[in-house]
């Protein structure tokens, strides 16, 4: 019957039947009339035909079983039975659900964070067609001089855009309250192809040469903050005390061009010569803050693209050459050329960051599912021993092997997807609970869509489908190998050694996975242990950072420095304030000062042998840090300009350039360019310490007094030592602040928060690595505790005999451990070999500790073991409350 023909009868079972009908007595009638013409009569030609036909009810049935309607029936039928037989086991279904969520939910969660920050695109028209474009090798950052030379005089790409993230502060004074934002091109929302909610977007028009102050806002800030009104479009709002006009908003899910970033304001670039004081970073070349994207032309390859870039490339290089780079690097500079890279998914730092931790966790949260299915089929074992009599009525009453196990892989998919379910709550809030880890970053909190797209979903399915036949094969299997006359009979027949070897090996295989999970986790969780108590040269506790901005008040640069002294000042004299400092670099704050140096008598090998990372500091830096100052002075407030240039240097840095011998009083200078500056004399040796990461091989590291660098004001970051909580600090500080000028931007951290955001990836990983070792843990245990306690309850004949022989309960738990015991020594074996292998997927993330480290590999073991023989002594010790009459009975 043709595939049509059944779809079509799916709709018409009634005229099935009589179709069927009619062509059953076709048959019979042309059978009748060939036996009538051999000579018999009507009445004993009809009765032969009748006889050769066979039975017509039981034809009539088989043909009907070739209906796609059949088979429907027959998948419902065994999706009812299956939700039956769960419903009527409840223990069991919770057990398997639980555990299936967990793993399925893990699997989920992980992967639509992969999905959100690696592989889903842009919500943006055609996301396909944008292209990156970079510098060759030289980087992805671009000036405003370069970024307006392309776009003036490129042809290649059908639009281009640029665009730079900053946050702004929305309020006049006082704490800061900021909103995320980004300076953007005028054709940025164009050449993305994204709408307004209301109002309008901004146009090439706004992005001119002293322009007027305009905004566009998200989605989510217009509903924040104006509360969805139409009105907010016309509105001023204030950016970093400049009034800004509201021209429109954003259609809803746009979340900019930077996964992980969501602005909740959009301002023209030429907006940044009425935000930024000073010089114009508009005219400078050397401030690489722009990132370029561009739009493929329909039916335009990468290739033709990159061509007409070339022609655009070196004129735009010679006119806009940063003029106090030397001859060389000027040179090397209008070589440069222009190249594109895909960028369908945007650009993102939290992908930078976390791509190979997000993929780590995907093996991780894999092998916890492996488990998970370990256990739901020995559950499942465990009960289709029980159904061996049931099996085998349907056996003997002509129920097909390849009909009985559709039946049982149903009950599979079927737990497997009410786990898909459970884990997909599971999933919801467990990956919004690692976005708040990620989250734990000083500046713009992260921001992910996280909705169940259809990835995310199609994963889960094919996940939970996959997870559904990985467990339910092997009962399925088994159940339908028995002999219908051996399960009828029952007794000791019904279970054979190879039932208990299955799931022995089932155990010795979750044991082993465990195992690698374990150490995997006690691997991550001691690096970060280690990690968070490392010597990082300064005392983290007690200390408030202060990061003062006056630019707003526009003050000419000798007032900034009397400015800067008299804030110094005021916060030394705030009440329980032991010691201020300022500074132009937070230890582990994420900006760097680095330059190279020059030191008489030290030859560098590779260039980078004489970088060194600097700090402009104030007197008082040292002990505010609590920084010990190992041999000579501290900086003082002589130290100014116009007396000798002086610096203090980390105990690397003296080793590396002096060789050992003391460095005070000696000499070295900067290197910029071909030009060298001052001579710097040596005054003070100070402890080593971290800079930029608390893993960080220590770097050479020079202090240089503030005061002789230029660098006071408009903004700083104030360092508080107190000895009251830091927080509290805070409307004292606020207080004295407005005193002075009220127009001061203050915003307030720790500097225990500086270190505590510097460990989030590890921090990550070591919080889920830790959840799922423990969760693998537990499940182990479980398992090896099912199968001990599945295997008493299938030898409680023999265990009954022995006791009235004469047993001991003692003698019966050490044979029954025993047997355990050899499972647990074989898994932990397995496991000790994949442990070695595996956990060096994760030697990148390590700190302080190899992958292959053999205490953490034996302490893992040994955990294990201790917890999974422990498992195995309860039913064990039950075996030993076995009644002999009860067990020969059953017999």
């Amino acid at each position: 019957m043709a595939w049509y023909r059944r779809l079509v009868n799916v709709l018409r079972p009634g005229r099935l039947w009589r179709d069927i009908d009619t062509e059953i007595a076709f048959h019979i009638a042309e059978l009748v009339d060939e036996l009538m013409d051999q000579g018999l009569s009507e009445r004993e030609a009809r009765r032969e035909a009748l006889r050769r036909f066979g039975h017509r009810e039981d034809l009539r049935e088989r043909t009907r079983r070739m209906d796609l309607i059949t088979w429907c029936d027959s998948v419902v039928g065994d999706m009812r039975h299956a939700m039956r037989a769960l419903v009527a086991r409840p223990g069991f279904t919770l057990v398997a659900v639980l555990s299936l969520g967990l793993g399925i939910g893990a699997n989920t969660a992980i992967f639509s964070l992969i999905n959100a920050v690696v592989l889903r695109s842009l919500p943006i028209r055609h996301p396909e067609e944008l292209v990156q474009l970079l510098m060759g090798n030289d980087g992805a950052s671009f000036t405003n001089p370069l970024w307006e030379q392309i776009r003036d005089h490129q042809d290649a790409l059908a639009g281009v855009l640029a665009f730079a993230e900053r946050p702004f502060d929305l309020t006049n004074g006082g704490i800061v309250r900021q909103a995320a934002g980004a300076l953007v091109s005028g054709s940025y929302f164009g050449v993305l192809g994204v709408p307004p909610a209301t109002g309008r977007l901004l146009m090439n028009t706004d992005d001119v040469r002293g322009c007027q102050g305009v905004a566009v806002v998200s989605h989510g800030f217009w509903q924040r903050e104006y509360g969805g009104e139409v009105h907010a479009v016309g509105t001023s709002l204030s950016l970093d005390g400049h009034p800004f006009n509201i021209v429109g908003v954003v259609t809803p899910g746009f979340t900019g061009a930077h996964v992980g970033r969501s602005p909740d304001v959009y301002v023209p670039i030429c907006s940044a010569s009425i935000l930024t004081t000073g010089a114009d970073i508009l005219d400078a070349r050397s401030s690489w803050f722009l990132k370029v994207f561009g739009r493929l032309p329909p039916g335009g390859s990468v290739a033709d693209v990159e061509t007409g870039l070339a022609r655009v490339a070196r004129t735009a290089f010679q006119s806009t050459i940063p003029q106090h780079w030397t001859a060389e690097g000027q040179e090397r500079y209008v070589e440069r050329t222009l190249t594109t890279v895909p960028a369908a998914t945007g650009l993102s730092v939290i992908r930078t960051q976390y791509q190979d931790a997000l993929f780590a966790l995907l093996v991780i949260v894999g092998v916890v599912l492996l488990i998970s299915c370990a256990n739901v089929a020995q559950l499942l074992l465990a009960r289709a021993t029980s159904r061996h009599q049931e099996i085998a009525v349907r056996l003997a009453l002509g129920s097909g092997r390849g009909r009985l196990a559709r039946q049982l892989l149903t009950e599979g998919l079927l737990l497997a997807m009410l786990g898909a379910i459970a884990g997909t709550v599971f999933a919801r809030w467990s990956s919004a609970f690692v976005v708040s880890l990620l989250g734990r970053q000083r500046g713009a909190p992260v921001s992910l869509d996280l909705s169940l797209a259809v990835q995310v979903l199609l994963f889960t399915v094919a996940i939970a489908t996959v997870t559904g036949l990985l467990f339910g094969m092997a009962p399925a299997w088994r159940s339908t190998r028995i002999s219908p006359l051996t399960a009828m009979r029952g007794g000791r027949g019904v279970v054979g050694h190879s039932q208990h070897r299955v799931m022995q090996g089932i155990v010795v295989g979750q044991l082993a996975l465990s195992l690698v999970l374990v150490t995997a986790a006690a691997l991550l969780v001691g690096s970060f242990r280690r990690l968070a108590s490392v010597d990082l040269g300064f005392q983290r506790d007690g200390v408030l950072v202060v990061d003062a901005d006056w630019s707003r008040l526009e003050l000419d640069k000798d007032r900034d420095v009397v400015f800067t002294r008299e804030l110094l000042d005021r916060m030394r004299d705030v009440p329980g304030v032991q010691t201020a400092s300022a500074s132009l670099v937070l230890p582990l704050g994420g900006s760097t000062w680095n330059d190279y140096v020059v030191v008489d008598g030290f030859t560098p090998a590779p260039e980078p042998d004489a970088l060194v990372w600097f700090n402009g500091v104030t007197d008082g830096f040292l002990s505010t840090m609590g920084t010990q100052l190992l041999a000579g002075r501290d900086f003082t407030p002589a130290d100014r300009d116009g007396n000798v240039a002086v610096a203090l240097v980390n105990e690397t840095l003296a080793n590396r350039f002096f060789g050992g011998a003391n460095p005070l009083g000696r000499h070295l200078r900067v290197k910029s360019n071909d030009d060298l500056g001052p001579p710097l004399e040596i005054v003070g040796v100070m402890e080593d310490g971290k800079y930029e990461r608390p893993d960080e091989v220590t770097l050479s590291t020079a202090y240089v007094p503030l005061a002789q660098t230029g660098g006071w004001g408009p903004s700083i970051h104030l360092a508080l030592r107190t000895d009251r909580p830091t927080t509290a600090m805070v409307p004292a500080v606020t207080e004295s602040m407005r005193a002075m000028n009220p127009g001061i931007a203050l915003e307030f951290t720790t500097l225990y928060d500086l270190v505590d955001a510097s460990l989030t990836r590890p921090r990550l990983l070591a919080t889920l690595a830790g959840f799922f070792g423990v969760l693998a843990l537990l499940l182990a245990v479980i398992g090896l505790y099912g199968t001990m306690a599945y295997s008493v309850a299938t030898r409680r004949n023999e265990i009954g005999v022995r006791i009235a022989l004469g047993a001991a309960g003692p003698t019966i738990v050490r044979m029954l451990v025993g047997e355990a015991g050899v499972v647990v020594v074989s898994g932990v074996a397995v496991g000790v070999l994949l442990a070695v292998a595996m956990t060096r997927l994760i030697a990148g993330f390590l700190f302080g500790v190899t992958a292959s480290d053999p205490i953490t590999l034996t302490a893992s073991a040994i955990t294990l073991a201790t917890a999974t023989v422990f498992a195995a002594t309860l039913p064990a010790w039950r075996a030993t409350r076995v009644e002999p009459t009860d067990a020969l009975r059953r017999e």
